[in-house]
């Protein structure tokens, strides 16, 4: 199975966008969250992006953005088990790591993180460039994506990283966030998920702020496609 493949079953499955990396290219990822951490046989990184409804964004209550998120990453970790499985069945060992987790402990830095960052996965393989928001931006759907990535022991052609990083560093997502946690390299996570999640009132969990997203000037990407 080549690169071309790979992308046409991806695509064919409902995936938007979809871009490889070689996994040597993310051996300065955190200490246990490299790909090879996970299958040590990996060769490819395959990530694939679908577009998130900007819709949800121009809403007065964050409910129908909670509800996309769940759907997608419900139906992109289906797409991910399928594809694997289709692969498995050609004798290609490839395994998911889940849209949004579950999440692992780093006691190296005191953070939760996905087994391995689907935005450093998609940054490598050439989907976007990561943002001050430390959200994925890309030119197609700007950072209004929702990520996954799959590893694979097959050696892909890899698609070359976009040169030019999006983001302009002006700062609107930094002066947008409530509680200061966008900014530096890494978000604060503990300020972000204490503001951004959770439940209102006598109401169900959600997801209560998406502030550094809506302050982007490249939420829609450079390309402006809606």
């Amino acid at each position: 199975m080549n690169s071309k493949e790979v992308k046409e079953r991806l695509f064919n499955l409902g995936t938007d966008l979809c871009g490889i990396a070689h996994a040597d290219s993310l051996d300065d990822s955190p200490e246990g969250f490299r790909p090879k951490d996970v299958l040590p046989t990996c060769k490819s990184v395959i990530v694939f992006a679908n577009r998130f409804l900007v819709g949800t964004l121009l809403c007065n209550t964050t409910v129908p953005y909670t509800v996309v998120r769940n759907i997608l990453s419900d139906r992109m970790d289906k797409m991910a088990v399928q594809f694997c499985t289709d692969l498995e069945r050609k004798g290609i060992i490839a395994v998911p790591t889940g849209t949004i987790g579950p999440t692992e402990y780093d006691e190296n830095t005191n953070r939760y993180r996905n087994i391995v960052s689907a935005k450093h996965c998609a940054q490598a393989a050439g989907l976007g460039t990561i943002g001050k928001n430390t959200l994925l931006i890309t030119p197609e759907f700007g950072n209004m994506v929702w990520l996954s990535v799959v590893l694979t022991e097959i050696e892909l052609e890899a698609d070359k990283p976009i040169r030019n990083n999006i983001c302009d560093d002006c700062n609107l997502c930094v002066e947008a966030c409530p509680v200061g946690a966008v900014g530096e390299p890494e978000m604060n996570q503990l300020a972000c998920s204490k503001y951004a999640f959770g439940s209102e009132g006598k109401g169900n969990w959600k997801i209560k702020c998406h502030k550094c997203r809506d302050a982007c000037p490249y939420s829609l990407g450079t390309m402006n496609s809606f």
